[in-house]
């Protein structure tokens, strides 16, 4: 779906991820690389498809837009070192024309070298035109308007009769949007919006405006 926000399109993706056409970069929140494993080994039995899920969907994106930067917003790797971690250098390897940034969140705790030599660009935001990128939602800054993540959205729709669903959605409110996490093993939180804030929800393989 296109979205024309701020003067910007933004292209809002189904696999949870957003394409800015005029920067050509790539918005990613919340991958959560390695949590799979990071369960896996403390005794859970959490399949491993759903990290391939996680590849499968980074690596159509990337063939899909040809960005020239991939913007993670924060949380893209969720605990301690692991081979996962060597996984991600090599796709990088394969994108060299691509830049890949990451926008530090709090569960961004490996080293400086782990992320240098990965091929990764750190910073603990990101201001481009008049957008402040971000993890967590930031509240306090009027100049600019703050993308983020972090918060893992999701809204609760009401079905027929008495059936309810929870969506993970994209949610722009007036002084910041958040995107769903991309993470195919993240959880979701549910947002309450305000009336005048636009909310997009992800079913299936499709992104749909709900009032």
């Amino acid at each position: 779906m296109l979205f024309q926000f701020h003067q910007q399109n933004f292209h809002l993706h189904a696999y949870k991820a957003i394409y800015w056409q005029e920067e050509e970069a790539l918005l990613i929140a919340d991958l959560h690389l390695g949590k799979v494993k990071h369960f896996r080994k403390s005794g859970f039995a959490v399949p491993t498809s759903a990290s391939n899920e996680n590849w499968d969907k980074l690596i159509s994106l990337l063939l899909e837009f040809h960005p020239k930067r991939v913007i993670f917003l924060g949380d893209l790797f969720h605990s301690e070192y692991n081979d996962i971690w060597e996984e991600l250098g090599n796709l990088i390897q394969q994108f060299s024309s691509i830049r890949f940034i990451l926008v530090k969140g709090n569960h961004d705790i490996l080293s400086e070298e782990n992320y240098q030599s990965a091929g990764l660009e750190v910073c603990d935001e990101l201001l481009l035109q008049n957008f402040l990128l971000t993890h967590h939602p930031q509240e306090e800054d009027a100049l600019h308007y703050n993308l983020a993540g972090h918060i893992h959205p999701s809204v609760r729709l009401k079905g027929s009769g008495k059936q309810y669903m929870r969506l993970p959605c994209f949610y722009f409110g007036q002084r910041n949007g958040i995107l769903p996490a991309f993470g195919s093993f993240t959880g979701t939180a549910t947002v309450q919006p305000k009336k005048q804030d636009r909310i997009f929800v992800v079913v299936e393989d499709e992104v749909i405006e709900v009032n």
